[in-house]
């Protein structure tokens, strides 16, 4: 396996295999995504009757679970092929919505948001490693950016949606909010088990190196070793604290807001807005990786992170949102050409294992920064909070710094395909 676009017979018949390998991911992407109890299952919580501190408590356990499942179910996948831990997880994420769904026991919830929480995890790093080493099978892996830009377009514009339509939805009956997101999830595993070949991680190796490659590394763990060069790591970090930015921002925007005057009305409206403008920037991510590259493209989001929440402390509603709609969008940009490089970096017998690893130091940071934000929020005021938050993004600027002009390596020649340049 080359990768060249010689050995398909040039650059139309490597677009033609991009696309043929991105149309199924297309629709699953938007089934996938159309999760309708999203924007309202906080107050379908309530009306079950828990608390606030209990609903917390589900979410906070939900995300625990889901970044404590990362690894072991990113070598299931590698073992059990991609496609079988995605269909896993997407079935358990279904059942648990069912649940949720037709029972209002507390204890019950509980171990719903455990099993939604695995089932999140099954999904994370298996959908992207499936995707990419499809590519590398069809030697057309420089279409990776722009149809990973798509992919996350489409997510994000159906997500904006589904909470809307899962509004209206509501009005007929919870039952009808929760069998319908079940259902689409559903849909999405009929998609990928008719239309997505299974590519287990011995597979993908033996396709891109042959035998002697595919025992090189015996385990996730030291494959991580071999390709975690220190420019890597710092990109996983940094990586992480933007997420860990980006994340509290988007979802604390909406108090920062409503402390600034805004009514439930014009708040719903600017979220919803911001899903649909972080959906459609990332269309910009291949231009933006051909002209510009992500080594320039990291620091400009974090700094553009940085003035958001600048500005939101200002105290000034229209000030906070159209900060929050000008720059919320150019993260997504940075996450799909970082995401371009980590599927670059780690060897494919283990790129749902590694993959997996990645999202588990990103969870973390998020977690942590919910934490962070929520307590300056406290202590400070949402205003002065987001302010102060701003040191987040800028201490993610400096640590960036040292690999923007030196100019290190971050991927490892000895893992890339053939046919490919290290980044």
């Amino acid at each position: 396996m080359t990768g060249t676009t010689e050995a398909l017979g040039g650059p139309a018949a490597v677009d033609d295999a991009a696309r043929s390998v991105a149309r199924p991911f297309y629709v699953y992407a938007v089934l996938a995504n159309a999760l309708f109890q999203r924007g309202v299952f906080v107050l379908f919580l309530y009306e079950r009757g828990f608390s606030v501190g209990q609903v917390a408590l589900l979410q906070t356990l939900l995300f625990l679970v889901s970044g404590l499942a990362e690894m072991p179910t990113g070598i299931i996948a590698d073992r059990i092929g991609r496609r079988a831990s995605i269909v896993i997880g997407q079935v358990l994420i279904a059942g648990c919505l069912l649940g949720q769904g037709t029972f209002s026991n507390y204890w019950v919830f509980l171990a719903l948001f455990i099993g939604q929480g695995v089932g999140m995890a099954c999904v994370s790093g298996s959908d992207t490693a499936l995707l990419y080493d499809l590519l590398v099978r069809r030697g057309a892996t420089a279409g990776y950016v722009k149809i990973k830009s798509r992919f996350t377009m489409l997510g994000t514009v159906t997500s904006g949606a589904a909470i809307v339509l899962g509004g209206q939805l509501q009005q007929i009956s919870w039952g009808v909010v929760y069998v319908g997101s079940a259902a689409c999830l559903v849909l999405a595993v009929v998609v990928l088990m008719s239309r997505v070949p299974e590519i287990r991680g011995a597979d993908a190796v033996d396709e891109q190196g042959g035998a002697e490659e595919a025992h090189s590394d015996a385990t996730a763990w030291r494959a991580m070793l071999r390709v975690a060069t220190p420019a890597l790591v710092t990109l996983v970090v940094v990586s992480g604290l933007m997420h860990a930015t980006l994340t509290p921002f988007i979802i604390f925007t909406q108090k920062t807001l409503s402390d600034q005057g805004a009514g439930t009305a014009l708040v719903s409206v600017v979220i919803s807005a911001g899903f649909f403008v972080g959906g459609l920037t990332p269309l910009l991510s291949d231009r933006a990786d051909r002209r510009i590259g992500y080594r320039i493209i990291v620091p400009v989001s974090l700094l553009m992170l940085a003035v958001a929440l600048g500005l939101s402390g200002l105290g000034l509603v229209w000030v906070t949102i159209a900060a929050f709609l000008a720059l919320v969008g150019i993260p997504e940009i940075t996450a799909v050409l970082v995401d371009n490089v980590f599927n670059e970096a780690v060897p494919s017998r283990h790129r749902a294992s590694l993959l997996s690893m990645i999202a588990f130091v990103e969870s973390v940071l998020i977690g942590t920064g919910y934490l962070v934000l929520g307590a300056l929020m406290d202590g400070l005021g949402s205003s002065v909070g987001m302010a102060a938050y701003a040191a987040v993004p800028l201490l993610a600027c400096l640590l960036w710094l040292p690999v923007l002009f030196r100019g290190t390596r971050v991927t490892s020649e000895i893992e890339k395909p053939a046919g490919q340049k290290a980044a």
